[in-house]
């Protein structure tokens, strides 16, 4: 007789009875683990309805003001020169309201810098959800800026991708300078430095990729006739490896920063052959200076996420122990009477 005949009836209940503890609490086990991933899942959920919420509608009407003291290479020591630099309006859209586009301008005279720049992208071209603000009230608002030295523009591929005629009037209108491959010289005697602007890299569409630009380099370097230092704009910096030393400082706009960055994929989203090398802020390779603003407004998608819209404000002679800030503008008026 084997062993499981000469069980008796009440010992295999009694062996149920046993495991049913066990079979309960493995239950319990897979109820638990249920409810801790359902919860994780809902908070995975929250989260990024927040994170979405928050960067599309938060963080685009912010504002910030990003100072760089910098002693660049062939800037003479001493020698003070202050800077605000506005790219990327993109008025217009969900974001970039006329509201924001004055608080922007009131934050940029508040600076008082000796001379502001306009790094172009100065319209969007949203199909969905575009409030559009009209070109001669945003260009009334950039005419509003003021410095010693003036206010210089050049154009950015969005400009020439959208109504590059009504840009360029737009801008003659208020009597905004456009520079085109060209050099000035500003300053005082003593004092004196060029604002080179270079032309657009991209600004015809070939398709499938490619780009043809207007940017002549060499030939906007070949009008610099004294020893004075160069700073040069140039709306996207994938120019900056050509860029001589004997240009002091490059300042570009174009790439947004990244525009929305999220960890490990954010490159992807920066529109450079570099990817994130010339994405934001100081870059100095080989002794050349190159700051790339995170710009004010928004394109492709009406979202930003940590790179808040930003005011670039160079301080040039500026003691070396200095280090870039950035601070959150003051408070905008309310919006209400938009």
């Amino acid at each position: 007789m084997n062993d499981a005949a000469a069980k008796k009836p009440g010992e295999e209940l009694a062996g149920a009875e046993a495991g049913a503890p066990a079979a309960a609490a493995r239950m319990k086990a897979r109820m638990t683990r249920r409810r801790v991933l359902g919860g994780a899942a809902g908070l995975i959920g929250a989260s990024a309805l927040a994170t979405g919420i928050y960067a599309g509608g938060i963080e685009p009407m912010g504002l910030v003001v990003t100072r760089y003291p910098l002693n660049p290479p062939g800037w003479p020591a001493r020698r003070k020169l202050s800077m605000t630099v506005i790219a990327d309006l993109h008025a217009g859209g969900p974001d970039m309201t006329l509201p924001h586009i004055r608080h922007v301008i009131d934050t940029a005279n508040a600076l008082k810098s000796d001379v502001v720049v306009l790094l172009g992208d100065y319209t969007t071209s949203y199909r969905v959800a575009n409030k559009r603000v009209p070109y001669g009230a945003w260009a009334a608002e950039l005419a509003r800026l003021a410095a010693p030295l003036g206010t210089w523009a050049i154009l950015g591929n969005h400009d020439w991708w959208n109504d590059l005629m009504e840009v360029r009037q737009t801008l003659a209108g208020v009597r905004i300078p456009v520079m085109e491959n060209q050099a000035v010289m500003l300053g005082a005697e003593g004092e004196r430095f060029w604002l080179a602007g270079l032309g657009d890299q991209i600004a015809h569409r070939l398709g499938h990729g490619r780009f043809r630009g207007v940017d002549d380099l060499p030939g906007t370097l070949a009008q610099i006739k004294t020893d004075d230092p160069v700073v040069l704009l140039a709306h996207e910096p994938d120019i900056f490896p050509d860029v001589p030393a004997r240009v002091t400082l490059t300042l570009c706009g174009h790439t947004h920063g990244g525009q929305i960055r999220l960890p490990l994929v954010w490159p992807a989203f920066v529109p450079s052959k570099y990817g994130a090398r010339f994405a934001y802020g100081h870059v100095v390779e080989e002794g050349r200076h190159l700051i790339v603003s995170g710009g004010l407004g928004t394109s492709i998608i009406p979202a930003r996420l940590g790179v808040p819209p930003e005011i670039v404000r160079v301080e040039l002679g500026s003691s070396s122990d200095q280090q870039t800030k950035r601070a959150p503008a003051a408070l905008a008026p309310s919006e209400s009477a938009a």
